[in-house]
């Protein structure tokens, strides 16, 4: 029988922790059964996408093909894709991100089964074939009569730590090197206040421990280039904020970033870089999935969201977001935005980890963030190893049940055996 698997889901950080691991399983399992399953991947807009999406979603060998977000309303509305893709007659929509609300109506104008991932909350659950939940909670609110619906599969992120330690036995030794990652974000809000402050903060821990060596995983939607971009006084205003921290791009077969003062920066490219980031001692990082693959991983972290310069971040959801981004006057409702934000928010969790374990497990440094400050936390992490363990351990301990993808592609395939009978 030949089947139809439709992915639903949105931005990177969906697609590096839920969409991969989950098409991995789901290959395996199809394959297992004897199945012919073709595994598509419609993307929808997402306010923190990068624009290489869909690039990324081809990039996995077990997807057979993707649909960019741009198409996406045209196919919601009327089912048809903008290259006129044909459906086999049984299929499963499987939602991974986005709006559980378009799997109700994708699933209806297909006539094919629906599953939903539910991370923290079930919707539509009168409509929904089967959902895949996080944890248990996320259903204790749903009426009863449903609930054969639910089963707990655990956190999909945590296939992040389960598959760096499969592959373990086939990386190349650990450094012997003490190595701090640099994680200043993937988008442009982001790195116009990230890149300088990881440069100012690396550049001050550096003349304390000259030993300590930095790394910045390049993040699958950038280039080198880009990071660059934002480390140069002339195409980035804000370096300024942040003792003028500035570098240059070498471009050599391992390519760096090199300070004035003569400190390499190295930049990772392969992607995933699980194995690289598990060597780290610490990671300096800002929010977003990034803080939910280090949890995954259990590598200490320190959370930066610096407020320098409250118009630079603009990558907000719904009406703040179309607020901010207007012309001419986005800058001031950025700034109003921002600043409304963090007065509400004080008290709040950013961090994965710290979200999961409903205390800060890892620090979160929210504010006119001081190099030297920052740093001085660094080192003294650095100078009591102690203190990386208990955090490790704690990581360890709140990043979720594992094998949610392996559940997830036998939920799929559950329900590809009812379209069978």
């Amino acid at each position: 029988m030949a089947v139809d698997i439709l992915i639903l889901s949105n931005g990177p950080g969906e697609l590096a922790t839920w969409v991969r691991p989950a098409v991995q399983a789901l290959r395996q399992q199809l394959a297992n059964r004897g199945t012919e399953a073709r595994i598509s991947v419609v993307l929808s807009p997402c306010p923190h996408a990068t624009g290489k999406e869909a690039q990324i979603a081809s990039s996995y060998p077990e997807v057979d093909r993707v649909q960019a977000p741009e198409h996406f309303m045209r196919f919601l509305l009327s089912g048809k894709t903008a290259e006129n893709w044909d459906w086999y007659e049984t299929g499963v929509v499987l939602f991974l991100g986005g709006d559980q609300f378009f799997t109700v109506v994708i699933g209806k104008r297909l006539k094919y089964r629906t599953v939903t991932y539910a991370e923290w909350d079930a919707r539509w659950y009168r409509w929904i074939d089967k959902f895949a939940a996080m944890k248990p909670e996320v259903f204790v609110k749903v009426p009863q009569k449903y609930a054969s619906k639910f089963a707990v599969v655990g956190d999909l992120i945590a296939e992040v730590g389960d598959r760096k330690s499969e592959a373990k036995d086939g990386a190349p030794p650990p450094r012997e090197i003490e190595l701090i990652g640099l994680l200043p974000g993937s988008k442009a809000a982001k790195l116009a206040l990230g890149v300088p402050l990881c440069l100012a903060i690396a550049q001050s821990i550096h003349r304390i421990r000259p030993q300590t060596r930095f790394v910045i995983p390049v993040a699958p939607t950038i280039d080198v280039q880009t990071i660059a971009r934002f480390a140069d006084p002339k195409q980035n205003p804000c370096l300024h904020l942040f003792d003028n921290a500035s570098a240059e791009l070498h471009l050599t077969e391992s390519p760096f970033l090199q300070t004035k003062n003569g400190l390499q920066i190295e930049l990772w490219t392969e992607t995933p870089a699980y194995d690289l980031l598990s060597e780290c001692s610490l990671c300096l990082t800002t929010v977003g999935a990034n803080t939910a693959e280090l949890g995954s991983l259990a590598v200490p972290m320190i959370v930066l969201i610096p407020t320098q310069q409250l118009d630079a971040m603009k990558a907000w959801d719904g009406l703040p977001g179309l607020l901010a981004n207007l012309p001419l006057v986005g800058s001031v409702f950025a700034t109003a935005i921002n600043w409304l934000i963090l007065q509400l928010g004080k008290g709040k969790l950013y961090a994965w980890p710290n979200i999961w374990a409903r205390e800060e497990i890892v620090p979160e440094l929210i504010g006119k963030l001081e190099p030297d400050v920052v740093a001085d936390l660094a080192i003294d992490y650095l100078s009591h190893p102690d203190k990386l363990a208990r955090m490790g351990d704690r990581l360890r301990s709140v990043r979720g049940e594992s094998g949610a993808a392996q559940k997830i592609a036998e939920l799929v395939c559950e329900e590809v055996d009812f379209c069978d009978r």
